[in-house]
C-alpha cells in the first residue's frame, strides 16, 4: 500500500464523524462553564446518556418492524433525557449543596462508570438472558448527500455519512443561536461573568446555571449516542474513552466560545482519522495503530501549552454564587 492508495475521503468524513459528536458535547461543557459552574463531568454524562439510549433500543427491539431506523433515531431523544438528567445530580450538588464542582464533576464520572456496568450486566442477564456488559445496536445507516457529494475536493464530505452528523449540526446550531441570540443564552453568559449584576437584574442566578448544566447533560448524551453508533455499534465501557475530557480540552482551546471550540473539534477528529488510515502506508503494527487513538490527546497537549496562556475563563467560573453575600 503506497501513500497514493489513502482513501482521503474516509479521512475526512471519518474525522467528522468523530468531530461533530466532540462539538456537541463541548458546546454543552460550554453552557455549564459559561453560566459559572465547572464541568468536568461530561464523560459520565455522555457515558449514562448512552446507556439509557442503547437501553431503549435494546429493550424495545421487537417493536419495531426488521431492519427499521426508527429505534436508532429514537435512541438519540432517550440519550439526551438520560444525560439531563443525570446532569441534575452534578447541578444539585455544585447549586443547592455549594459542593465543591471540580470534586463533584469526578464523582459524577466514576458514578457513571459504575453504575452503567451494572445496570448493563445485571439486566443482560436477568432480562435478556446474557451474560454481557453491553448492549449491541444496529449498524447505523451511512449516506452519500445528492449534488453536495459532486462538489469537488470538498464534496467528499458529503459521502457515507452517518445520520447523526445531520442531527448535530442542526443542534449544534441551534444552540449557537440561542447562547449568542436570546435572552435567556445573554443570562448564562452573564451568570458566568457577572451573577451579581443578573441576580441585581431580577433573574435568579441558580435557576440560570441549573439550566446550563442540565443542558450541557443533555448535549452529552447526544454526543455519547453518537459514539457508541460510529465507533463500537454498541454500548460499552469503551464509552468512557476520554472523549468528555477531551471536549473540555477544545472548549478551553476555543475559549469558551463555540465556533474556535469547532475548529478545535475538527483538528482533533481529523488528527484522528488522519492517524489510522496513514499508519497502514508505513505497515505499522497493530500496537503502533492502537497508539493512533492517543493522537488527539498528544495534539490537545501542545495546542494548550502554546496557546492555554491566551484563554480568558468566565469571571465567575468555579465561584459559588451566595446570593446573602452581594
Amino acid at each position: 500500500m503506497s501513500i497514493l492508495d489513502v482513501n482521503y475521503a474516509a479521512i475526512l468524513v471519518d474525522g467528522l464523524s468523530f468531530a461533530l459528536p466532540l462539538l456537541i458535547i463541548a458546546i454543552g461543557g460550554i453552557y455549564s462553564e459559561r453560566s459559572g459552574i465547572v464541568n468536568l463531568a461530561l464523560e459520565g454524562l455522555l457515558g449514562f446518556g448512552a446507556f439509557v439510549g442503547a437501553l431503549f433500543v435494546a429493550s424495545t427491539a421487537g417493536l419495531f418492524a426488521a431492519h427499521s431506523d426508527l429505534p436508532m433515531y429514537f435512541s438519540f431523544l432517550f440519550a439526551a433525557i438520560g444525560g439531563g438528567m443525570f446532569a441534575v445530580i452534578h447541578a444539585v450538588l455544585c447549586i443547592k449543596f455549594m459542593a465543591n464542582q471540580v470534586i463533584s464533576g469526578v464523582v459524577i464520572n466514576i458514578l457513571s462508570v459504575a453504575l452503567t456496568g451494572f445496570f448493563t450486566s445485571t439486566i443482560n442477564a436477568n432480562f435478556f438472558g446474557q451474560a454481557s456488559e453491553r448492549f449491541m445496536l444496529q449498524t447505523s445507516p451511512r449516506w452519500d448527500i445528492p449534488f453536495l457529494m459532486d462538489i469537488p475536493i470538498l464534496g467528499a464530505a458529503f459521502t457515507r455519512v452517518y445520520p447523526f452528523m445531520l442531527i448535530i449540526l442542526v443542534v449544534a446550531t441551534f444552540f449557537w443561536y440561542l447562547l449568542y441570540k436570546t435572552q435567556f443564552g445573554m443570562r448564562v453568559r452573564a451568570a458566568g461573568d457577572n451573577p451579581q449584576a443578573l441576580d441585581a437584574a431580577g433573574v435568579n442566578v441558580s435557576r440560570v446555571r441549573f439550566g446550563a448544566v442540565v443542558i450541557s447533560g443533555v448535549l452529552a448524551g447526544i454526543g455519547g449516542m453518537s459514539f457508541a453508533y460510529s465507533i463500537s455499534t454498541n454500548f460499552s465501557p469503551a464509552i468512557y474513552m476520554g472523549f468528555g475530557f477531551l471536549a473540555i480540552a477544545a472548549l478551553i482551546f476555543g475559549n469558551w466560545k463555540i465556533i474556535p471550540t469547532f475548529a478545535a473539534c475538527l483538528i482533533f477528529g481529523l488528527t484522528r482519522s488522519a492517524a489510522f488510515n496513514l499508519l497502514p502506508v508505513f505497515d505499522a503494527s497493530a500496537a503502533v495503530l492502537d497508539l493512533a487513538l492517543a493522537a488527539p490527546f498528544v495534539v490537545t497537549l501542545v495546542l494548550l501549552a502554546v496557546f492555554g496562556k491566551k484563554n480568558m475563563a468566565p469571571r465567575a467560573l468555579g465561584d459559588v454564587y451566595d446570593k446573602s453575600k452581594r
